[in-house]
């Protein structure tokens, strides 16, 4: 990412490409009053530069006399705005040729175009909200369920924040009573101290605890789960598909191998987003197109989280079945049973005897599709009780950092246990404290603003 000057002005499209009912161009800086009082007309002819704070507008916007856009035009003065700059939003007609010609007028009358995420990048410089914060803005516009966007939204209000607040001030404390101590050894019970620092270290140790222990329900919200549903030929996988889906994805007919490609879509189960795929059951390819799909199908397989086996339950287990079995022998595995709307003759016990969570559905008359979607829901819970309220970390960055804090804390928890020189705790003290500031943003460098900032679209 090129260097930036963040005392320019900045501008940038910051709704998605493509038609709508309306398009934003989002100026913000120094200069973002200035710029629109060029181009910028109203009925009243008032200048932008006269408008109250967080007071809209209507007008157009106008070059050389001729109208580019009939807009509403909203002002928005530092310091309370998303940047702590002055903002300026033109909410124009929703079609590219419109927004793409008022944008490129800001530019030339003086803005330049903002970087990936440069207005929440500002955001987090100018003080409005801490790295954290900025992370969760990504997480929100990313969210796939209801959960994810609620864990974001917590975020974004500070919840995770105000608990590393107050960890970091319980470690703050205990630093300036061991530097005390490292300082003034003659005035103070050096016992004494060591036992309150104890206590302290206690303190942070349940508070780190709490947060990694729903970690990992959090990116499980956040990032979601890769499922893959495999089994041989004509065993239902496409109407178990559009079971899961609730709607007709993956065409469905009596002639084996109807699936030559894997299918994906994305569903909610309990607020979990899951990836689904539904695979080729081809197993002797006949052409180079379904050898290919078995491939795709193998690499599904290989990366999947969790993956569903199928069965017909209408017919003995074959050769192909116990193929698969043996392949899916070390991976997180429910088996499962189809047509159970129609007579029984698979073998369930030899079923039983590989893999422990089986479910009998039948996809076609959707019986026992609720069940499945809570055995799901159960397995991807590995048992925790837990419930995405509890969820405060979901950043893969936080969570190792929190480990990391973790370390320090035990750490420091053995030197107090054997009596270590006060200078050893203290050090271990000022790394948990880097790390827990890392997460927040009190310390950080040019290149990880860079890493963090370059996964935003341009408008935020």
């Amino acid at each position: 990412m090129a260097k930036e000057n963040l005392t320019d002005t900045i501008a940038a499209i910051s709704t998605p490409v493509g038609e709508g009912g309306i398009g934003i161009v989002r100026i913000s800086g120094k200069g973002a009053v200035g710029i629109v009082d060029k181009i910028f007309v109203s009925p009243a002819a008032d200048k932008p530069s006269f408008f109250k704070t967080h007071t809209t507008h209507y007008g157009k916007i106008i070059e050389s006399g001729k109208v580019i856009d009939e807009v509403i035009l909203t002002v928005m003065l530092a310091p309370k705005t998303y940047t702590r700059e002055d903002i300026v939003e033109i909410n124009c007609h929703g079609g590219v040729v419109a927004l793409r010609d008022v944008l490129e007028l800001v530019l030339k009358k003086g803005a330049r175009l903002a970087s990936p995420g440069e207005f929440t990048k500002r955001a987090f410089l100018n003080g409005r909200i801490d790295l954290a914060q900025a992370e969760a803005v990504l997480d929100i516009i990313r969210a796939k369920t209801d959960s994810a966007l609620r864990i974001g939204l917590n975020q974004l209000k500070g919840s995770l924040s105000n608990k590393l607040n107050s960890c970091r001030n319980i470690l703050l404390d205990m630093l300036g009573e061991l530097e005390a101590a490292i300082d003034f050894p003659e005035e103070d019970d050096i016992n004494t101290d060591l036992r309150r620092i104890a206590d302290k270290n206690i303190k942070a140790k349940d508070m780190l605890k709490a947060l990694s222990d729903g970690s990992r329900i959090g990116r499980v919200l956040r990032e979601g789960v890769h499922l893959v549903i495999c089994g041989k030929p004509n065993v239902g996988k496409s109407s178990l598909l559009n079971a899961l889906v609730k709607k007709e994805r993956s065409i469905v007919t009596p002639v084996s191998g109807t699936t030559r490609d894997t299918i994906e879509e994305i569903i909610d189960i309990r607020g979990i987003p899951i990836r689904i795929v539904d695979t080729a059951g081809i197993l002797e390819p006949k052409d180079l197109v379904e050898k290919k799909a078995i491939a795709r199908s193998r690499k599904e397989i290989d990366a999947a989280d969790l993956v569903i086996i199928l069965f017909d339950g209408n017919s003995k287990l074959s050769r192909e079945d116990f193929l698969l079995i043996n392949k899916l022998k070390k991976k997180t595995v429910i088996a499962v049973i189809n047509k159970t709307d129609l007579k029984q003759k698979i073998e369930r016990g030899k079923i039983s005897l590989v893999f422990k969570d089986i479910v009998a559905i039948s996809a076609k008359r959707l019986k026992n599709i609720k069940l499945l979607e809570g055995k799901i829901a159960d397995l991807i819970y590995g048992g925790m009780v837990l419930s995405p309220e509890s969820a405060e970390v979901s950043n893969l960055r936080h969570t190792q950092l929190i480990r990391k804090a973790q370390k320090s804390i035990a750490r420091i928890e053995k030197s107090l246990d054997n009596k270590l020189p006060v200078e050893f705790i203290a050090q271990e003290t000022r790394e948990a404290l880097g790390f827990l500031d890392d997460i927040l943003g009190k310390r950080f460098s040019a290149g990880l603003l860079d890493k963090i900032f370059s996964q935003f679209c341009i408008g935020k």
